[in-house]
């Protein structure tokens, strides 16, 4: 059986994966993508709801996907966060709004909120019209061997695919990041989060809300029509508990807990929990090989930045691969990869590791760090220069960014 050929050949087509073969394919790259999930197949429930911040929405709109989108979203207008605890609980603070946006576009906002199913099936409808892009599923990666030339892909059935360059966008336990011998470390936190869907007895005017307790944050994000996905961390083990309590009960203990901080809450649709943990690549590339998304890196979910670093990711690797090809250098070449490594890994890392500090420094009851803290978020809400900073990064809005997450006149 002869092997299939292809220019760039990406494994996994989740949201990372899908845009990224969007991007290469509308600029002139033949692309396949391999998926195990089959297109004809019942998918299982999927209750997540992604925050798509204002520099990843941008990407979308380059990509086709956004205006697929209108009308589907929950628009982004500001981050509200609170200091709570057993011995001082803070005033509620807006830390920014769409107007700190840096270099914001009539009518943006700082994003949008999307249903996990409802990104998905718009991408994988745009996958299967684009020109240049071919999906191969339900298949299964096994192992690769890389050449000077290019690098032959084995999948499940036994076929084979050669091509100039292989990208794993295929999870946090990513089967091209253990061929290509990768090693990650981190973390295990000893915490979960329950996560679940509510209606919400009072508007939330499109306001994402967080609340620090000692044991963690608890968080709403706006969904349309007043409802709300609420994430609210827990010691190891009370999540996965109360995931399987009946939703009456866990009403009433979120009610009792948090009503004065974000209404009468009625639970709608499953409950669920998951492992907080945190877990880093030691590297973003290996020989014709890159990563992307959560194939590089699990972080904390705190801000919701975890798909957003993923779409930095591919368009980082977009702009590599574009630089390579406008200089008639190899695509998958030592040099290209290096690039994009070079991009992203430091950045990455700062976020991950922000946001771990963040959970460190929120997650106590200390006397000592809370009015340091009150005073600290204080400051963020009233020194303007102070809010437009937290707004750009937060939104993946200021400059420097890849070409796919500028201003569509900038660009």
């Amino acid at each position: 059986m002869s092997a299939k050929e292809t220019e760039v050949l990406i494994i996994g087509a989740g949201p990372a994966g899908a845009s990224l073969a969007l991007a290469l394919a509308k600029a002139g790259f033949e692309t396949l993508v391999v998926d195990a999930r089959d297109p004809k197949g019942k998918r299982p429930a999927d209750t997540r709801n992604y925050a798509v911040v204002t520099g990843s929405w941008r990407l979308l709109k380059r990509i086709g996907i956004a205006p697929v989108l209108e009308g589907q979203t929950q628009p982004l207008h500001g981050l509200e966060a609170t200091d709570g605890g057993t011995h001082w609980f803070g005033q509620p603070h807006v830390l920014f709004d769409d107007e700190d946006l840096p270099d914001r576009e009539d009518g943006e906002t700082l994003g949008h909120m999307v249903e996990a199913p409802v990104l998905q099936a718009a991408l994988d409808a745009a996958m299967a019209e684009q020109e240049g892009l071919t999906l191969l599923a339900p298949a299964r990666f096994v192992g690769y061997e890389a050449g000077p030339g290019g690098v032959t892909v084995t999948l499940d059935s036994g076929e084979t695919i050669h091509a100039r360059l292989l990208i794993g966008a295929d999870g946090v336990n990513s089967p091209v990041r253990e061929a290509a011998g990768i090693q990650t470390e981190g973390r295990d936190y000893q915490k979960s989060v329950f996560a679940a869907n509510v209606t919400l007895s009072r508007p939330h005017d499109g306001i994402a809300r967080q609340l620090f307790t000692p044991e963690g944050p608890f968080a709403t994000l706006p969904l349309r029509g007043d409802r709300a996905n609420l994430a609210w961390y827990m010691k190891r083990g009370a999540a996965e508990a109360l995931a399987k309590m009946t939703p009456e009960a866990v009403e009433a203990e979120l009610n009792h807990r948090f009503a004065d901080f974000a209404g009468e809450m009625k639970i709608y649709g499953p409950m669920g929990s998951y492992p907080l943990i945190l877990k880093i690549a030691e590297h973003m590339v290996d020989t014709r090989v890159a990563l992307v998304g959560d194939a590089v890196r699990r972080i904390n979910p705190l801000a919701g930045q975890g798909l957003n670093q993923g779409f930095r990711d591919i368009a980082a690797l977009y702009d590599a691969i574009m630089d390579a090809d406008r200089a008639g250098l190899d695509i998958g070449s030592e040099q290209t990869l290096s690039a994009y490594q070079a991009s992203r890994r430091f950045g990455a890392n700062t976020a991950a590791l922000g946001m771990d500090v963040i959970d460190r420094l929120f997650s106590n009851d200390s006397m000592l760090t809370k009015p340091v803290r009150s005073l600290g978020m204080l400051a963020a809400e009233r020194i303007a220069p102070v809010r437009k900073r937290l707004a750009g990064i937060a939104s993946a809005s200021f400059e420097g960014l890849p070409s796919l997450m500028q201003p569509l006149d900038a660009a």
